[in-house]
């Protein structure tokens, strides 16, 4: 399967070719605490109020994942080389994008079904927020994650990616 696939950042099987650059950022101190709910089970980075005047103007480089979007997601499947099995639909919230498109967050939800993952030169964090999925790295033993896993697939990871009860997952992509 090729690995320059046009799928949705965030899905299993997503694949791009870059290089990210590296940069250091200092970092702002709150002088309360960091994470506030909003009511509906997420949370947001606490009000640019709680950080020194002197760090407010970097607000904008701080950004919460909203686990709930209200907005709607971009549906898509699986490319049909790579479904095993099942019929799999996917849905992703798209939240930020950054570094000339090289670097990409946001939530993707996907119902049960099996499928190649082959992640070429991405390099992909995952949170898991809810449902089952099993992974099985080729020539490697099955790992089952559930909601509250987190896992990385570094770049050259190939295997099969099970949806076993609808996951939703936070993703962050590095191209």
């Amino acid at each position: 399967m090729p690995t320059t696939a046009s799928e949705p950042p965030g899905h299993p099987g997503t694949s791009r070719d870059a290089s990210p650059a590296s940069a250091h950022r200092e970092r702002a101190t709150p002088t309360s605490a960091c994470q506030t709910p909003l009511g509906n089970g997420s949370s947001t980075v606490a009000a640019a109020t709680n950080f020194p005047s002197s760090k407010r103007k970097d607000m904008s480089l701080l950004k919460a994942i909203d686990t709930n979007p209200s907005f709607a997601p971009r549906e898509s499947g699986p490319l049909p080389e790579r479904l095993i099995s099942g019929n799999p639909a996917f849905k992703t919230w798209a939240q930020d994008v950054a570094r000339g498109e090289s670097i990409h967050t946001g939530v993707w939800e996907a119902t049960p079904g099996e499928m190649r993952s082959i992640r070429g030169e991405t390099f992909e964090f995952c949170h898991i927020l809810s449902g089952i999925v099993e992974l099985i790295p080729e020539g490697g033993e099955p790992v089952i994650c559930k909601a509250g896993d987190s896992f990385v697939m570094k770049p050259g990871y190939v295997g099969v990616w099970k949806t076993i009860e609808t996951v939703r997952k936070i993703y962050v992509t590095v191209m």
